[in-house]
Protein backbone atom coordinates (compact mmCIF):
# COMPACT_ATOMS: atom_id res chain seq x y z
CA UNK A 1 0.00 0.00 0.00
CA UNK A 2 1.59 3.30 -0.83
CA UNK A 3 0.58 6.38 1.13
CA UNK A 4 -0.07 9.70 -0.26
CA UNK A 5 2.84 12.03 -0.25
CA UNK A 6 0.75 14.06 2.31
CA UNK A 7 0.24 11.87 4.68
CA UNK A 8 3.99 10.94 4.34
CA UNK A 9 4.92 14.53 5.16
CA UNK A 10 2.57 15.02 8.25
CA UNK A 11 4.43 11.75 9.05
CA UNK A 12 7.84 12.95 9.10
CA UNK A 13 6.99 16.09 10.42
CA UNK A 14 7.05 15.61 14.23
CA UNK A 15 10.33 13.37 13.81
CA UNK A 16 12.12 16.33 12.25
CA UNK A 17 10.18 18.67 15.00
CA UNK A 18 12.30 16.42 17.73
CA UNK A 19 15.67 16.68 15.89
CA UNK A 20 15.52 20.53 15.62
CA UNK A 21 14.26 20.80 19.29
CA UNK A 22 17.19 18.69 20.63
CA UNK A 23 19.53 20.43 18.42
CA UNK A 24 18.67 23.91 20.12
CA UNK A 25 18.65 22.99 23.41
CA UNK A 26 22.40 23.75 23.56
CA UNK A 27 23.50 20.28 25.59
CA UNK A 28 26.24 18.36 25.49
CA UNK A 29 27.60 15.80 27.33
CA UNK A 30 30.45 12.91 26.12
CA UNK A 31 33.21 11.16 27.64
CA UNK A 32 37.03 11.19 25.99
CA UNK A 33 40.17 9.19 27.02
CA UNK A 34 43.78 9.71 26.05
CA UNK A 35 45.95 6.12 26.28
CA UNK A 36 49.25 7.50 26.10
CA UNK A 37 48.46 9.05 29.34
CA UNK A 38 45.42 7.23 30.92
CA UNK A 39 43.68 10.51 31.35
CA UNK A 40 39.61 9.91 30.62
CA UNK A 41 37.12 12.83 31.28
CA UNK A 42 33.46 12.81 31.05
CA UNK A 43 30.93 16.49 31.02
CA UNK A 44 27.61 17.15 31.18
CA UNK A 45 26.44 20.08 30.18
CA UNK A 46 29.69 21.90 29.31
CA UNK A 47 31.00 22.07 25.55
CA UNK A 48 34.61 21.00 25.93
CA UNK A 49 37.40 20.94 23.29
CA UNK A 50 39.68 18.66 25.04
CA UNK A 51 41.56 17.76 28.52
CA UNK A 52 44.99 17.11 28.88
CA UNK A 53 48.25 16.53 31.36
CA UNK A 54 50.61 19.66 30.90
CA UNK A 55 54.28 18.64 31.80
CA UNK A 56 56.75 21.20 33.15
CA UNK A 57 57.73 22.77 29.62
CA UNK A 58 53.72 23.58 29.02
CA UNK A 59 53.58 20.76 26.45
CA UNK A 60 51.09 18.22 25.80
CA UNK A 61 52.34 14.91 28.04
CA UNK A 62 52.37 11.74 25.61
CA UNK A 63 52.63 9.51 28.84
CA UNK A 64 51.79 9.50 32.77
CA UNK A 65 55.58 9.35 34.11
CA UNK A 66 56.45 12.49 35.82
CA UNK A 67 59.72 13.87 37.66
CA UNK A 68 60.00 14.33 41.54
CA UNK A 69 60.47 18.00 42.27
CA UNK A 70 58.57 19.06 38.86
CA UNK A 71 55.07 20.79 38.21
CA UNK A 72 52.31 19.59 35.84
CA UNK A 73 48.88 20.83 35.73
CA UNK A 74 45.64 18.94 34.08
CA UNK A 75 43.88 21.82 31.67
CA UNK A 76 40.54 22.02 30.20
CA UNK A 77 40.58 24.03 27.00
CA UNK A 78 37.30 25.01 24.97
CA UNK A 79 35.21 25.10 27.90
CA UNK A 80 31.64 26.64 27.03
CA UNK A 81 28.23 26.99 27.76
CA UNK A 82 28.51 28.45 31.14
CA UNK A 83 25.32 30.20 32.97
CA UNK A 84 25.75 34.04 33.42
CA UNK A 85 25.42 36.26 36.37
CA UNK A 86 25.22 39.66 35.40
CA UNK A 87 27.75 39.14 31.98
CA UNK A 88 30.09 36.74 34.11
CA UNK A 89 30.57 32.77 34.40
CA UNK A 90 31.56 31.51 37.76
CA UNK A 91 33.25 28.47 37.80
CA UNK A 92 34.44 25.53 40.21
CA UNK A 93 37.41 23.44 40.31
CA UNK A 94 38.04 20.78 42.49
CA UNK A 95 41.49 18.78 42.55
CA UNK A 96 42.36 15.82 44.29
CA UNK A 97 45.94 13.84 44.81
CA UNK A 98 45.53 10.40 46.43
CA UNK A 99 48.03 7.73 47.33
CA UNK A 100 47.29 4.00 46.75
CA UNK A 101 45.90 4.00 49.97
CA UNK A 102 43.24 7.08 48.93
CA UNK A 103 45.09 9.06 51.23
CA UNK A 104 44.74 12.81 50.02
CA UNK A 105 48.18 14.36 48.94
CA UNK A 106 46.81 17.25 47.80
CA UNK A 107 43.60 18.39 48.49
CA UNK A 108 41.54 21.70 47.04
CA UNK A 109 37.85 21.65 47.21
CA UNK A 110 37.47 24.68 45.33
CA UNK A 111 40.32 26.77 43.24
CA UNK A 112 37.87 29.65 42.96
CA UNK A 113 36.10 29.94 45.90
CA UNK A 114 35.42 33.67 46.61
CA UNK A 115 36.12 34.15 43.02
CA UNK A 116 34.37 37.17 41.48
CA UNK A 117 33.67 36.00 38.02
CA UNK A 118 35.04 36.22 34.67
CA UNK A 119 34.36 36.70 31.39
CA UNK A 120 32.78 33.84 29.19
CA UNK A 121 36.31 33.80 27.69
CA UNK A 122 38.95 34.11 30.21
CA UNK A 123 37.40 30.69 31.96
CA UNK A 124 37.29 29.02 28.67
CA UNK A 125 40.37 27.22 29.78
CA UNK A 126 40.73 26.16 33.43
CA UNK A 127 44.26 24.72 34.75
CA UNK A 128 44.85 22.84 38.40
CA UNK A 129 48.92 22.73 38.58
CA UNK A 130 50.06 19.98 40.96
CA UNK A 131 53.67 20.06 42.50
CA UNK A 132 55.63 16.76 42.40
CA UNK A 133 57.36 16.89 45.92
CA UNK A 134 57.17 15.22 49.22
CA UNK A 135 55.54 13.15 50.36
CA UNK A 136 55.36 11.99 47.07
CA UNK A 137 58.05 9.28 46.81
CA UNK A 138 59.41 7.77 43.67
CA UNK A 139 58.35 4.57 42.48
CA UNK A 140 54.72 5.38 43.80
CA UNK A 141 51.50 5.72 41.87
CA UNK A 142 49.13 8.62 42.86
CA UNK A 143 45.57 8.97 41.41
CA UNK A 144 44.27 12.72 40.15
CA UNK A 145 41.13 13.77 40.23
CA UNK A 146 39.51 16.84 38.52
CA UNK A 147 36.21 18.14 38.83
CA UNK A 148 34.88 21.33 37.27
CA UNK A 149 31.18 22.87 37.89
CA UNK A 150 29.00 25.81 36.81
CA UNK A 151 27.98 27.71 39.75
CA UNK A 152 25.45 29.31 37.83
CA UNK A 153 23.68 26.22 35.75
CA UNK A 154 23.61 23.93 37.75
CA UNK A 155 24.25 20.15 35.81
CA UNK A 156 26.99 21.82 34.32
CA UNK A 157 30.02 19.50 35.05
CA UNK A 158 33.10 17.62 33.76
CA UNK A 159 35.06 15.05 35.95
CA UNK A 160 38.97 13.92 34.52
CA UNK A 161 40.96 11.90 36.35
CA UNK A 162 44.46 9.67 35.50
CA UNK A 163 47.01 7.66 37.44
CA UNK A 164 50.19 9.29 38.11
CA UNK A 165 53.71 7.42 37.98
CA UNK A 166 57.01 9.40 39.84
CA UNK A 167 59.74 8.65 38.95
Amino acid sequence: MKIPKPAWMILLAPLISGVLILTACNFSKGTKKDFLTGLSFSYNGFRVRDVLLIDPANKRMTDNKVQINTRIAIAALGIDNYGRQDGKVFPGMMLLVTNKKGTPILKADDLFAGDQGHLPAEASELRGDITIAKPMVAGETYHVKVHIWDKVKAGNELNAETDLVVQ
